[in-house]
């Protein structure tokens, strides 16, 4: 975990610019609601509608991202009063909430955009528990979200817009999106899903605490943000407690002495802001610990800190996990095979469609670019390896599934290391026009759909070429021959006896 945290690669400092223009645009948020009057409360809720308006927005273009940003207010206003106007009435209010919860979870199938406002819309509903939001107090709720909402907006979008400088980023096809309707949807599914195990929890987090319920709430939303199997919520569930455990241990040592003292609680805010999004990328647990550590500053600042409020904290957090455990393993339950299942075979695809446009760019084809699919390939395979991840969890008591899926993994990186190679060589004019190279791409890709169909077929519209007219190209048919390989390897593992590709239910 430790190694994650502080060795894992941060390709141009992508990560580190992520965490300080996160300091900067929540420190100005905090800044200007201060200017403008606001009491501590107003700050705390806008420094936290800052927090989410540069975490939870990630549309792949700027433009995208300034739209959703812009749209943040439209959906956490008409919430937060709902959150304020119902605080009376407790019956009513954790209806509204679950109701908030599905929603949320249900907008995930709209994508980026869609994911980034049910996030805002719930995290509204539970700040405004967090600060016990009442309708007096809405005015200025409502301008401390607004201004924060404007300062995240101003920094990211004007005085450090870093992104405007990178590449856009790929996409998947949209062969890649969740298939089917209504329950057969993984989205829909999970918010049914989400929305019993927050029932689950905010009737049982009630029971151990009438204040602090809340907190079990938010901990099973968390744990289904992001993931889309059975075994993926089940491991993020541990990886939830396990951060929250370490970072109440880290606050006995840090927050707990500090006791709401400002300037020193500041710079611990700040730090853990900064922890927050430099790790959220490589691990869950870290990412946990900071969320931990600036809550118990955050409730210091607010004057009600105490290791009784800690321990509270830690009981809540395990109440939040069990719901969420309890709703993927008995409520309409998505399989880890069948999320891991698809992702390979859209990987698989995809591989498929690099080694077509590399052929037809070997042909002569002026038109045809294998790059953006390779871009897409290395976004697949990333998701390929969220999806195995509880596969291949120390906890996972199967060590021949764990075994296999290791094996697949490893195979998928021989793939993508060839298809890298031969889109590099089919960019070199001096590789065209070769027909034993178009004879090695379409058996690529035949091999491609015996994997993913169960037989071989032809690429549409083109014939097996002949091999026997111009000399082969060497590194060209070195990365054919070993993607040949690695697929040819992968038959055994996704095809095993017992009928499952990968792994069992």
């Amino acid at each position: 975990m430790l190694k994650r945290m502080f060795v894992a690669p941060d390709p141009g400092r992508a990560r580190l610019r992520f965490a300080a223009r996160a300091v900067l645009g929540i420190g100005l948020a905090v800044v200007v609601c201060f200017a403008a009057g606001h009491s501590l409360v107003g700050a705390v809720t806008g420094g936290l509608a800052a927090l989410l308006a540069l975490f939870t927005v990630a549309d792949a273009t700027v433009r995208g991202q300034a739209v959703t940003t812009a749209l943040l207010p439209v959906v956490g206003v008409p919430v937060l009063a709902a959150a304020a106007e119902l605080h009376a009435f407790p019956v009513a209010r954790d209806l509204a909430f679950l109701a908030v919860v599905g929603a949320g979870v249900y907008a995930r199938r709209w994508g980026p955009r869609g994911h980034s406002l049910g996030v805002f819309a719930f995290m509204t509903f539970f700040v405004a528990q967090f600060v016990h939001a009442t309708p007096e107090k809405l005015p200025e709720l409502y301008a401390a979200v607004l201004l924060s909402v404007l300062s995240a907006a101003v920094v990211r979008f004007g005085l450090w817009c870093y992104e405007r400088r990178l590449p856009p980023a790929a996409a998947p096809s949209a062969s890649s999106a969740p298939a089917g309707t209504g329950l057969a949807r993984v989205t829909t599914r999970q918010a049914v899903q989400a929305t019993a195990g927050a029932g689950f929890a905010l009737v049982v987090g009630q029971l151990v605490s009438e204040q602090r319920w809340y907190w079990a709430v938010g901990a099973t939303w968390w744990v289904f943000v992001n993931t889309a199997s059975r075994g993926e919520t089940l491991v993020r569930g541990f990886r939830r407690v396990l951060g929250t455990l370490i970072g109440i241990g880290l606050g006995f040592l840090v927050a707990v002495p500090v006791h709401g003292a400002p300037v020193p609680t500041a710079v611990l805010v700040a730090i853990a802001v900064f922890g927050i999004f430099y790790s959220a990328a490589v691990s869950y647990t870290w990412m946990m610990l900071w969320v931990t550590v600036l809550a118990e500053s955050l409730y210091g600042l607010l004057g009600v800190l105490s290791p009784g409020l800690l321990g509270l904290r830690l009981v809540e957090t395990g109440v939040g996990a069990l719901g969420a455990a309890l709703a993927v393993l008995f409520v309409l339950p998505v399989t880890t095979h069948a999320v891991t299942d698809g992702w390979i075979q859209r990987a698989l695809r995809c591989v498929h469609a690099c080694t077509a446009e590399a052929a037809d760019r070997l042909a002569g084809s002026a038109t045809a670019d294998p790059a953006p699919r390779v871009a897409e390939l290395e976004q697949l395979l990333g998701r390929v390896r969220l999806a195995v991840a509880p596969l291949v969890h120390p906890l996972n008591p199967m060590p021949a599934r764990k075994e296999r899926a290791r094996r697949v993994l490893a195979l998928l990186d021989d793939c993508v290391r060839e298809v890298r190679g031969l889109v590099a060589v089919a960019a070199d004019p001096e590789a065209s026009h070769d027909a034993r190279l178009a004879a090695a791409c379409w058996r690529v890709e035949a091999a491609v759909e015996a994997l993913t169909a169960g037989r071989p077929e032809p690429h549409r519209g083109r014939t097996a070429p002949s091999a026997e007219s111009i000399p082969a190209h060497p590194p060209a048919l070195a990365h054919l021959h070993g993607l040949e390989r690695a697929l040819a390897d992968l038959a055994e593992p996704l095809r095993s006896p017992s009928g499952s590709r990968l792994v069992g239910a």
